[in-house]
């Protein structure tokens, strides 16, 4: 099944993608995280599109993050051989985590922003992980269980102030730069560990990265149980797993986003997020001084 999180006519609304097009379910849900707990493709899950509300036309609606406020988003470096040798640094044997905050965070369609104190944002194509449950010191073995479903997410990031100081925060947490969605695919549509599946950007139609999520180092199962050593993993909580070569810092001239660009990242199964990037607008530059 895709969920969705959506508004239409000034409601917002959680919705599943059926042949008759994107169906708001009934009832108080908010987001996707709030129908995590009926399982994936489940009798209950499946249960919100029958007793739901009539469907509307996808292109009608605008998209919004999937999960709205994930109690935490994890986010890897370096998880795909061939960008670390791409980048200054050495592979590591231990996954590079940093955390993104959900006002980061935009929905499919919506603008990415550039922001004024800065030209040199990034795209970077990657695979979300949505958790339908967690805990601590979870089993390599037992880690899938854990996975609600998949999405795409574009891990914007300005790196002139990613290499400011060792730290990645601040330039991975910019306003708007954080592209999620537009569905969440549930787990049981796809294979195990979301293993095989082709993973594109396009920069104004032009394939700029292109991998197959088997490429990554850290499988999604060992992501989840390494994590879970030291952090208690919570349903809603969002992996960023990394992000492939051909990243626009590493080319020679730099292939940054500019104003009225448009980028698009897919993955196999599990769908296309596309984002306009423009410009932060003066006046929101100059209320933030």
């Amino acid at each position: 099944m895709k969920l969705a999180t959506f508004a239409i006519n000034g409601k917002q609304h959680v919705g599943a993608l059926t042949e008759q097009g994107l169906v708001p379910c009934a009832g108080a849900a908010n987001d996707v995280a709030d129908v995590i707990g009926l399982g994936a493709g489940g009798v209950r899950l499946n249960g919100l599109v029958a007793s739901a509300l009539p469907a509307v036309d996808p292109a009608s609606v605008t998209f919004l993050p999937p999960v709205l406020t994930p109690p935490k988003i994890i986010c890897v470096g370096l998880n795909y051989a061939d960008h670390t040798k791409e980048s200054k640094y050495a592979q590591p044997d231990y996954p590079t985590l940093f955390l993104r905050v959900a006002t980061s965070l935009i929905g499919d369609g919506a603008v990415l922003e550039r922001p004024s104190c800065s030209d040199s944002l990034d795209f970077e194509g990657e695979l979300a992980v949505v958790l339908g449950s967690g805990g601590r010191h979870i089993p390599k073995e037992r880690a899938l269980d854990c996975v609600f479903g998949y999405s795409v997410f574009n891990d914007g990031s300005v790196r002139e102030y990613q290499f400011k100081s060792p730290q990645w925060t601040v330039g991975k947490n910019f306003d708007r730069t954080g592209a999620f969605g537009p569905y969440v695919v549930t787990a049981d549509e796809l294979p195990a560990g979301a293993k095989g599946l082709l993973l594109q950007t396009r920069l104004n139609g032009e394939v700029v990265q292109s991998a197959n999520t088997d490429d990554m180092i850290y499988d999604v199962a060992s992501l989840i149980s390494i994590i879970s050593e030291a952090i208690t993993l919570q349903a809603g909580d969002v992996i960023v797993a990394g992000t492939p070569s051909g990243i626009g810092w590493a080319r020679e001239p730099k292939l940054l986003m500019r104003h009225g660009d448009v980028v698009e990242v897919s993955i196999e199964n599990v769908g296309v997020l596309t984002n306009p990037v423009r410009d932060e607008p003066a006046s929101d530059a100059t209320s933030k001084r």
